[in-house]
């Protein structure tokens, strides 16, 4: 029905539904410069969010299932699971405050002469980045647990240092466990309009979508722009299929 629905327009004059079938929206989408930003500005910051992530959660997620004891591998587990447990409006909510004009994250910074980056882009990655984190670190310790400690052992019997070992046997491994829980952080970020609406007065996607279906109207216009994140992922996960990603979940 989405599919279908983008194939309608709206009428002009009467701002009634016409269900004739032409690809009108899709040149609108192709054709105005500001719907094409946004979309590039969407996938972009869903880019930068699982990037990040994977950054963050790579020596997280590799210190839990390689080096912490049982006890603190149970403790960081939980950790990283009670997060999940609260609503994603508090959160949200939370740091709306935090990166607010007289918020923490200022007042904390103030000493130093920086300013925190307020209800930006920025900002908007900052969220996106804490919210997916937990989402990204699961998969790869998932998958830095099933590989054996004895290839570790080998490496460093070989004469490997600590960096080449991860270079050229622990990143190889967890590859696929990181394009697994990038699906994840590049999915939710693509396709997620709440955060950039509370934290952020830039316009991606999703307010897009929502603004023409609550305010404009244009239901046909927003269904044609929410084909983009679904097109997106397809070509993301077909190519996370061919990385072997499928395999680590």
């Amino acid at each position: 029905m989405l599919f279908w629905t983008a194939l309608w327009r709206l009428d002009p004059f009467t701002s009634e539904v016409v269900r004739d079938l032409s690809f009108d929206n899709f040149r609108t989408l192709w054709e105005q410069d500001v719907y094409r930003r946004i979309a590039l500005r969407t996938v972009g910051l869903a880019a930068a969010v699982t990037v990040t992530d994977a950054v963050l959660a790579l020596p997280i997620a590799y210190y839990m299932a390689k080096v912490a004891s049982p006890r603190t591998r149970g403790i960081l587990v939980v950790a990283i699971l009670t997060p999940l447990w609260a609503s994603y409006l508090v959160k949200v909510y939370a740091w709306r405050i935090i990166l607010a004009g007289e918020g923490p994250l200022n007042w904390a910074l103030g000493p130093f002469g920086f300013d925190g980056p307020g209800y930006t882009t920025t900002g908007t990655w900052l969220v996106f980045s804490y919210l997916w984190l937990p989402f990204m670190i699961l998969p790869i310790y998932a998958g830095l647990e099933r590989i054996p400690d004895s290839l570790l052992e080998a490496s460093s019997d070989l004469g490997a240092k600590g960096l080449a070992t991860f270079r050229r046997v622990v990143f190889p491994l967890a590859f696929p466990a990181i394009v697994a829980g990038s699906i994840f952080s590049f999915s939710l970020t693509l396709g997620d309009y709440i955060t950039p609406q509370l934290v952020s007065s830039t316009q991606f996607i999703g307010n897009v979508v929502f603004a023409n279906v609550g305010v404009a109207n244009n239901l046909p216009l927003a269904a044609a722009f929410a084909t983009v994140p679904v097109v997106v992922m397809i070509a993301y996960l077909l190519v996370a299929r061919r990385l072997g990603a499928f395999e680590a979940l």
